[in-house]
C-alpha cells in the first residue's frame, strides 16, 4: 500500500505519534505533521527503531492557520501525486470553568480542536474526492458526554462531532468516507498539557467557590487515568479505521469508551443517523 498517502496532524506525542507508526507499519506513506518541528525527535527515533523511517516524513502544520493547512496539503500532493486520507489528531485540553476562566479560554480551545479540524479537512477535501479517500477525526467520549470542568474541551469536541456527522452523508455523495474515533481516558502527554499542576492547592484556591468540586473532580480523574488505555492501543483503532474497507461513522477505542458513550447514544456506531440523513441527499 505504499502508493497510499495519509496526512496526520499532532504527531509529536501520544496517539498521533503511535498512529503515524502504525500507519507506516500498515504500508502507508505517512506525512506526520506538527506545529513545532523541534519536537520531532521522539517520532523520528521511534520510526527508526520500528524500521519504518523510510515511510514517515515530518512536515510543519499549524492547524489553527488555514494558510498553513493549505500549503502543507498542496505540498504533499505536489510531492506524492495524491492524498488518500487525513487524520485530524491535533488537540488541546483545558480544565477550568467559565466564571473563572472566561470566554477567551474556550475560544483558544475551539481554535485548535474545532477550527483546526475544519482548516485541515477543507484543504484536503478536493484531493480526497479525487482519490476516493477518507477523513478521520480523533474526537473523544467528551464529544458525546459533557464532563465537569471540561466545558471548553467538550464543547469543541461536540462541535467536531456535529460538524462531521453532518458532513458525512454529503461527503459520501462524492466518494469520501468520514469517521469519528472516540477514545476514553488515554495515558499520554495530552493529560500533562491541560494545566493540572502536581500541587493542586493553587489551582483549587483560584477557583474560589468551585474549589471543592474541582478537588473532587481531580481525585476522580487521577483514578481514571491510572487505568487509562495506552496511546498505542488507541492508535491501533485509528489505524484499523484507516485501513478498513468501509469504516463506521463513529468508532470507540475501548469497551469502556463504548459503555460511556452508550449511556447517551442509542446509536453508538452512527449507522442509524447516517441511514436517516443519507436519504436526505440521495
Amino acid at each position: 500500500m505504499t502508493d497510499k498517502t495519509v496526512l496526520i496532524t499532532g504527531t509529536s506525542t501520544g496517539i498521533g505519534l503511535e498512529t503515524a507508526l502504525g500507519a507506516a507499519r500498515a504500508g502507508w506513506r505517512v506525512v506526520a505533521t506538527m506545529r513545532d518541528l523541534g519536537k520531532a525527535g521522539a517520532l523520528n527515533e521511534a520510526a527508526a527503531a520500528a524500521g519504518v523511517a523510510g515511510l514517515i516524513e515530518v512536515r510543519r502544520l499549524d492547524v489553527t492557520d488555514a494558510a498553513s493547512a493549505r500549503d502543507c496539503v498542496s505540498g504533499v500532493v505536489a510531492d506524492h501525486g495524491a492524498l488518500h486520507a487525513v487524520i485530524n489528531n491535533a488537540g488541546a485540553g483545558h480544565v477550568g470553568t467559565l466564571e473563572v476562566d472566561g470566554v477567551e479560554a474556550a475560544r483558544r480551545v475551539m481554535e485548535v480542536n474545532f477550527f483546526g479540524v475544519l482548516n485541515t479537512t477543507a484543504a484536503a477535501l478536493p484531493h480526497l474526492r479525487a482519490s476516493g479517500g477518507r477523513v478521520i477525526a480523533v474526537s473523544s467520549v467528551g464529544g458525546v458526554v459533557g464532563q465537569p470542568f471540561n466545558e471548553a474541551y467538550c464543547a469543541a469536541k461536540f462541535a467536531v462531532e456535529g460538524y462531521l456527522e453532518s458532513l458525512a452523508p454529503v461527503a459520501a455523495t462524492v466518494g469520501v468516507d468520514v469517521t469519528l474515533v472516540e477514545p476514553g481516558a488515554v495515558a499520554s502527554e495530552f493529560v500533562a498539557n491541560v494545566g493540572i499542576p502536581d500541587d493542586r492547592t493553587e489551582m483549587t484556591e483560584r477557583l474560589g467557590p468551585y474549589a471543592a468540586a474541582m478537588d473532587a473532580y481531580l481525585t476522580r480523574t487521577a483514578g481514571a487515568f491510572a487505568a487509562a488505555q495506552s496511546s498505542h492501543d488507541a492508535a491501533a483503532v485509528v489505524v484499523a479505521v484507516l485501513t478498513a474497507e468501509r469504516p463506521a461513522l463513529r468508532v470507540q477505542t475501548s469497551d469502556g469508551a463504548r459503555a460511556f458513550v452508550g449511556t447517551k447514544l442509542a446509536d453508538p456506531d452512527g449507522a442509524k443517523v447516517l441511514g436517516l440523513t443519507g436519504t436526505w441527499v440521495a
